[in-house]
């Protein structure tokens, strides 16, 4: 079994998708076409989604529910957890080694948690 795609929900598609269109642009996640309800990144081997709810209820955070981001790289952490900040996200725990990974952690517009990894150790 593998995990395949992800869908976070969104209160504001346009601005969400701003979001996401930044956090991913120097990375192999592509924007791919939105679909209705729903904007949709690929991935090698997944795809990623932003969506209004499908019950039309407001979206809201996950609680507990986290998404991670394996990004190569102890820069890459610290590049897009800026970048994130910048574009309006906010932090939720600074870069630092946690347990096996180097990683911080931020939330989006809508306040769902990312967490931005590399399996990259500490110097």
């Amino acid at each position: 079994m593998k995990m395949s795609y992800f869908v976070l929900g969104t209160n504001n598609i346009e601005a969400s998708t701003r979001f996401y269109d930044a956090l991913f642009a120097q990375s192999d996640v592509a924007p791919a076409m939105p679909a209705g309800r729903m904007t949709y990144w690929m991935g090698k081997d997944f795809a990623f989604a932003i969506a209004r709810p499908f019950n039309a209820e407001p979206a809201t955070q996950g609680n507990g529910a986290m998404l991670g981001l394996d990004l190569g790289s102890q820069d890459e952490v610290h590049r897009l957890h800026k970048l994130a900040l910048e574009l309006g996200g906010s932090c939720d725990g600074e870069p630092g080694q946690r347990g096996p990974y180097y990683s911080c952690y931020v939330r989006d517009l809508d306040r769902n948690k990312l967490c931005l990894f590399s399996q990259q150790t500490a110097p």
